[in-house]
């Protein structure tokens, strides 16, 4: 009988500390919700005492995922041991995550502490999670860079204080696969009660092996791996699920494990992180990227038309990638819409259900035929309710090449309506200054992508916005068939999450 391999998710944690990638809540509830249908074995739900709203975050992913651990991560400290514990309290298998480094570097530089005092601690704060939480990972950080006696010397140690799993990271993807396979060999030889635990590796990408590591310390016998869905992380990202899970799946042969993963919901999980963060995946990306089933090469085409299996060694299906079976246009009904949406995996209120529907039809109305890619568009950007503070009434553009570009926008607000006129350089430049004039409030622009949801000239322009503010980012989405209506719905998205989150921090400090 293969053996089991485990899955912990660190997206909403590691992921989300990648630059631009933050999520607010009602993203980070979806987004877990998502996981949960992965059937990832853990959520690693964020860092509870980075701020109140992380671990108010946390706590709603715990109360919310039933069929999945959520663990928090912790520094080897009472006050972040205290906060990891009041935010997965309430979580269905709760796990506490803690760590501290014990690298030569990053013990002299950044703890200042000898590697007597990092044991004494390591072993004093598992201790002390262990008084809240039956489950506690510990993680030697940058312990691919570490003294390899010390690091056998700190896991038996941990082990002995109650840890139930330990991590070994390579905090800043620096070893090889075999090395690393070397490392977890003599892991399982020289820690004596290292069998009494789970054993996991967490792998960064800095020299793009994250996933090749990993999968190397799969063969040396761990039985956890941590990652992210894109490999989205910080600096080079982190080991990307879904290469691993395939990896495992298409070479079964090879490392003859298997995991819990639902690989149909590989593809739905990595757009509707892209759809959330605003980071498009490179079309030439392992098993999710836009060309990880296209053969242009008519050898390809050739052999692929003959047999798939030529150059194909797994189907779009098995990741979930569904070819379009039904044409949807404006005589479709509620019910074939709503069957469709179930075929492609959403499961939606009756309130986002009326919503979508509704936008469906509009779109029916400006498009003959409306796609899987338009569908799961329209969906992405209905599922967070994010509360409308400005919402777009109308407009009109006067532009060309020899006149100014003006643009007369016409806003709802909570308040009462507003319209302002601005000019600007270009018809798009002209709106977002009318809205800046509007909200009272001047952005700078930090990112503007245009995509195309599916083929045609009447296909969807997907617009994503990165506005920054204050030093923070926040990331728009708008969709429309017409492309300067999909920018503005994109600013005017990234303006009411800001707006949101302010009011969010405001009620978190009144508690306080």
């Amino acid at each position: 009988m293969a053996a089991v391999i485990k899955i912990f998710d660190t997206t909403l944690r590691d992921g989300e500390q990648s630059p631009g990638c933050s999520m607010n809540l009602q993203e980070k509830l979806e987004m877990a919700k998502q996981l949960e249908r992965l059937r990832v074995d853990t959520i690693e739900a964020g860092f509870a005492a980075a701020s109140p709203g992380d671990l108010l975050a946390i706590q709603a992913v715990a109360r919310e995922i039933q069929d999945c651990q959520v663990a928090s991560l912790a520094r080897a400290l009472t006050k972040d041991i205290d906060a990891a514990w009041e935010a997965v309290r309430e979580a269905a298998s709760p796990r506490i995550h803690t760590f501290i480094a014990t690298s030569d570097i990053h013990m002299q530089y950044k703890l200042r502490k000898s590697p007597e005092q990092v044991l004494e601690q390591a072993v004093e704060m598992v201790k002390y999670a262990k008084k809240y939480c039956s489950d506690v990972q510990f993680s030697a950080e940058d312990a691919t860079r570490s003294n390899p006696e010390f690091l056998y010397r700190v896991i038996e140690a941990v082990i002995k204080a109650g840890a139930t799993v330990i991590n070994i990271p390579d905090t800043v993807g620096y070893i090889t696969p075999w090395e690393f396979t070397d490392l977890i060999t003599n892991l399982f030889e020289k820690v004596p009660n290292i069998d009494q635990v789970d054993v996991a590796v967490h792998c960064h990408n800095d020299l793009g092996l994250a996933v090749a590591n990993s999968l190397a310390a799969v063969g040396a016998g761990v039985n956890q791996i941590e990652c992210t869905i894109n490999g989205i992380g910080e600096r080079a990202g982190n080991a990307a699920l879904e290469e691993i899970v395939m990896g495992l799946v298409v070479r079964r042969d090879f490392y003859n494990v298997d995991t819990k993963i639902d690989t149909t919901q590989i593809y739905r999980t990595s757009r509707l992180l892209s759809s959330i963060t605003g980071v498009t995946v490179q079309p030439n990306k392992a098993i999710v990227g836009a060309n990880a089933f296209a053969h242009e090469s008519g050898i390809h085409q050739h052999g692929v038309l003959a047999n798939k299996s030529t150059y194909e060694i797994m189907t779009p299906a098995s990741i979930g990638l569904a070819e379009n079976k039904m044409v949807l246009g404006k005589h479709s009904g509620r019910h074939a819409f709503e069957d469709r949406l179930i075929s492609l995996g959403y499961e939606l209120t009756k309130e986002q259900l009326d919503t979508a529907f509704e936008q469906f039809k509009r779109l029916a109305d400006k498009k003959k035929v409306v796609t899987d890619l338009d569908i799961e568009a329209l969906v992405q950007q209905k599922t967070f309710n994010i509360p409308e503070t400005y919402r777009l009434k109308r407009f009109v553009i006067n532009s060309g090449s020899t006149i100014t570009a003006t643009a007369t926008v016409y806003l709802e607000t909570l308040e009462f309506p507003k319209e302002a006129v601005s000019t600007g350089d270009g018809p798009i430049d002209a709106a977002f200054k009318a809205i800046d004039q509007i909200v009272g409030i001047e952005f700078e622009l930090d990112t503007f992508t245009i995509n195309a949801v599916s083929e045609g000239k009447d296909a969807q322009g997907e617009v994503i916005v990165k506005l920054a503010k204050d030093g923070k980012l926040y990331t728009g989405r708008g969709l429309s068939t017409d492309i300067i209506e999909s920018s503005i719905k994109a600013y005017l998205n990234a303006i009411n999450k800001m707006l949101d989150e302010l009011r969010y921090t405001k009620r978190i400090d009144a508690d306080d």
